[in-house]
């Protein structure tokens, strides 16, 4: 396993709340880390960006009052997700904040990370990078990235067309740093399946946005209770870039995918605040089939962990046992 030394013995469960966004704001990330496992958010959440800094005080504060008050407890440090394409015109002053807070863990999406791992191991913290495929896994690497998060195809939001089964494999031939795996992982024998792929930590999105504590609206969290898989349909024609979108919101916004144009990736869109992409037409990932509730962090961490300490003591398969 290539569990990095800020993360090793402070994990209730080998997983990460993925950043999502409109959707992972500090109570949710704050629940998360309490709960043992790492929350993150993506850093275009907070808006206006001058809300930056005063999120990232508030949450680092609270995580340390919480350790003193509660010092056997694994609470789990936090991360932030910092998308690098050209078309977000926020990345600039967005690092310099993650840089003055030394925010521990930075999760890149969507472009190089060269300049973020720079900047963020000056101060000793950790940069993994998304990625959708072996091509730009081994160029994230090149790059001097700690860890490499998998996004299989059925993740929420922008994911890969390609199995995580054969994605983290494939990324394994050549990659023995930190290795985390998503897409429609809701379960803790899902996460410990992930670990037997060879990963060594979970990416889990969606079940925690139909949770008591995200930003979720509460018409959003209920669509993804009743969701099936035929309620999900994959499109680049919204941003230039394939994505999970729930069919239901698609067609109360009377969005019909076949008459749109393709378009070149273009994450604009993630800077508008009136837009009514990413606020009213929603995301979610393949798992939506098996979230039929909306509890606390605090007791879905509780399960996961559960499952996950069942899952590793399965036997040997009757198939295979001598």
């Amino acid at each position: 396993m290539a569990i990095p030394d800020l993360l090793r013995g402070r994990l209730r469960v080998p997983v990460i709340g993925a950043p999502m966004f409109l959707v992972s704001f500090p109570d949710l990330v704050k629940a998360q880390c309490k709960a043992g496992i790492v929350g993150t958010f993506p850093l275009l959440n907070a808006r206006p960006a001058t809300l930056l800094d005063d999120w990232l005080a508030d949450i680092a504060d609270d995580l340390a009052r919480y350790q003193a008050d509660h010092p056997a407890a694994p609470v789990a440090p936090f991360g932030v997700n910092l998308v690098v394409h050209r078309s977000n015109a926020r990345f600039e002053s967005d690092l310099d904040a993650v840089v003055r807070h030394r925010v521990p863990l930075v999760l890149t999406a969507l472009g190089h990370p060269g300049e973020v791992v720079r900047r963020v191991h000056d101060y000793g913290g950790l940069v993994f990078c998304d990625v959708t495929s072996a091509t730009h896994a081994r160029k994230a690497a090149q790059s001097g990235v700690d860890g490499l998060i998998c996004v299989g195809a059925g993740a929420g939001g922008h994911a890969s067309a390609q199995s995580g089964f054969s994605l983290v494999r494939e990324i394994r031939e050549f990659w023995r740093g930190c290795l985390v795996l998503g897409g429609a992982i809701n379960d803790g024998y899902q996460v410990r399946a992930a670990e037997m792929l060879g990963a060594d930590l979970a990416y889990v999105g969606t079940r925690f946005l139909a949770s008591a504590d995200s930003n979720a609206s509460a018409d959003y969290k209920q669509m993804v209770i009743d969701a099936t898989i035929d309620d999900l349909v994959n499109s680049d024609r919204l941003s230039g870039i394939p994505c999970n979108w729930l069919r239901p919101s698609l067609d109360r916004a009377g969005v019909d995918l076949a008459l749109l144009p393709p378009k070149p990736p273009d994450l604009s869109s993630l800077n508008d605040s009136g837009t009514r992409l990413w606020r009213d037409i929603w995301t979610a990932g393949h798992g939506v089939a098996t979230i039929h509730d909306a509890p606390p962090v605090a007791e879905l961490v509780a399960r996961i962990a559960a499952d996950y300490a069942a899952a590793c003591s399965l036997p040997v398969s009757p198939a295979v046992r001598n």
